[in-house]
């Protein structure tokens, strides 16, 4: 009775779990964005449709979250589904590189430049080359480790701010891409030459995923690749001697050196492997011909800043990720059939902008929480105390 009564007594209540609390903070801020979203689109068009008596606000909030749950046919529903995994799988792989640098101490906001450059290495090896799909996905992840490198020997040997250092890489890489694969693009228009027409070893093999998704020719090895990638994340992070030393080496690199550990290259090595898992992503979606690259943007593409946001709405956990990588895609993806004659057509990537980025201070309540009930654990023993005292 006495071993039952004290374990009891020592049980973590079911609210002050870790991972309760990032669930609870993960939906708090959903809910959020989709409320502000909502007022938004109020505010732009108060008006009610005279056809269905509901607000054009309520309704295009609905579009965003209903996604392919807007079509009545089977068929369409299954097929834009499939279109939806296989924009999750690229989104995943950059909230996997957010998370596993920030796991080690670095906030690595070129995520975005390092899907770019790993973009343009695959797709160049792919026209270009016409090289097998394997050595394409490669070469990406060689170029966005090569990418992250850079910031991680600046931050390492010259303590530059990976952010400021990523921040210029972004545009960098994005101009030299840009300039690459005009070698390779459609003499006709500014994008690169289709795929599945003009390289056809080089698109990722379906492994008979499509007899899943009928209609739908995109879905590819990208997506169980994606979730294997976020489970050994997981295991590299918090099952290996390896893992362990990098977090040490973001905690505090000057004890980390004590302790004999290579901190330099610990830097170094987890930008790069945080590069490496962004141009893999890019690769994911490039090679599968759901996309040509636009060699005329004068943008990065959202996907990496994006990951930053599935990184932190998924409680900077990596299995968590996948949950959150899927819903940020889904709700962007649905941006796309809010009613057009309402609104002008930026209004849904900005909506959907409003919900993603909210997803970002799901750390800030996770650690306000806890710093809340440190004070209420603090107050009761000082009570308990006061009375043994008395």
């Amino acid at each position: 009775m006495g071993m039952d009564a004290t374990k009891k007594k020592n049980r973590t209540p079911f609210f002050a779990q870790p991972a309760v609390q990032t669930l609870l903070a993960s939906l708090f801020c959903v809910l959020f964005g989709l409320v502000l979203g909502f007022i938004v689109l109020l505010i732009i068009q108060p008006g009610t449709n005279p056809e269905t008596g509901d607000l054009y606000a309520w309704e295009a909030i609905l579009a965003i979250v209903k996604n392919f749950f807007k079509f009545s046919n089977h068929a369409s529903r299954v097929k834009n589904f499939g279109n939806t995994l296989v924009k999750t799988a690229p989104l995943l792989m950059c909230s996997l590189s957010v998370l596993f640098a920030y796991k080690v101490g670095l906030f690595n906001i070129g995520a975005a430049g390092q899907y770019v450059v790993g973009a343009g290495a695959s797709l160049y090896l792919a026209l270009g080359l016409q090289l097998p799909w394997y050595v394409c996905l490669l070469a990406a992840a060689v170029a966005g480790a090569v990418w992250g490198a850079i910031s991680g020997v600046l931050k390492a040997y010259r303590h530059v701010n990976e952010v400021i250092s990523c921040i210029m890489l972004n545009w960098i890489g994005l101009y030299a891409v840009n300039s690459l694969l005009a070698l390779v693009k459609d003499p006709a228009s500014p994008y690169t030459l289709k795929i599945k027409e003009n390289a056809a070893s080089s698109v990722l093999p379906s492994l008979g995923l499509t007899k899943l998704f009928p209609g739908n020719k995109y879905v590819s090895l990208a997506i169980p690749l994606a979730i294997l990638f976020a489970v050994l994340v997981w295991v590299v992070l918090s099952k290996t001697k390896f893992g362990y030393e990098l977090k040490a080496t973001g905690l505090n690199k000057n004890a980390a050196k004590y302790c004999g550990m290579r901190e330099k290259r610990n830097i170094i090595l987890t930008m790069a492997i945080a590069g490496a898992l962004a141009g893999i992503g890019a690769g994911m979606l490039y090679l599968t011909g759901y996309e040509e690259w636009s060699c005329t943007q004068a943008s990065v593409p959202n996907m990496g800043f994006n990951g930053i946001a599935a990184a932190f709405l998924g409680g900077l956990h990596p299995i968590g990720s996948i949950f959150s990588a899927f819903f940020i895609q889904h709700i962007t993806s649905g941006g796309a059939y809010v009613d057009k004659t309402m609104y002008c057509s930026q209004i849904s990537d900005f909506i959907s902008a409003v919900i993603i980025y909210s997803c970002g201070f799901v750390l800030f309540i996770k650690q306000n929480a806890q710093r809340i009930r440190n004070r209420r654990i603090e107050r009761s023993l000082q009570l308990t105390k006061g009375g043994e005292t008395a």
